[in-house]
């Protein structure tokens, strides 16, 4: 994922507290930053929740950094959050209404915004 003005988010692993326990593994900002909760260990029990995990992970990281919200529908202007569907695919789902579709929507497959050429808006 990447962040057109800012180098791209990164894992960073960080010794456990308690030295019975694995190391913890955060997403953060290229110079090492990071907020928020460490990955969920259980996450590595499907590919959807290892996506999912690290989606939540960056999104508060980038929330809380840069105070705003991301990533962006670029329709609506309004944040969006990972959704699983049925099939444990992983999408960015936007709560705004669309026009003859119904109240909400999916934007892009994780790990697909860069694809789409989308990105985030900086506050001017």
């Amino acid at each position: 994922m990447t962040l057109p003005q800012l180098e791209p988010l990164q894992l960073l692993a960080l010794p456990s507290y308690d030295a019975d326990k694995p190391e913890n593994v955060y997403v953060a900002m290229a110079n090492g930053e990071w907020h928020g909760n460490h990955l969920d260990p259980n996450s590595q029990d499907s590919l959807a929740s290892a996506l999912a995990s690290v989606a939540d992970a960056a999104q508060e990281t980038v929330m809380e950094l840069l105070r705003q919200a991301w990533p962006l529908c670029p329709e609506h202007g309004l944040g969006m959050h990972p959704r699983e569907d049925t099939e444990e695919r992983l999408s960015w789902w936007c709560a705004g209404e669309r026009l003859r579709r119904g109240p909400a929507h999916i934007h892009a497959a994780v790990g697909a915004l860069d694809a789409l050429g989308a990105s985030i808006r900086t506050r001017s």
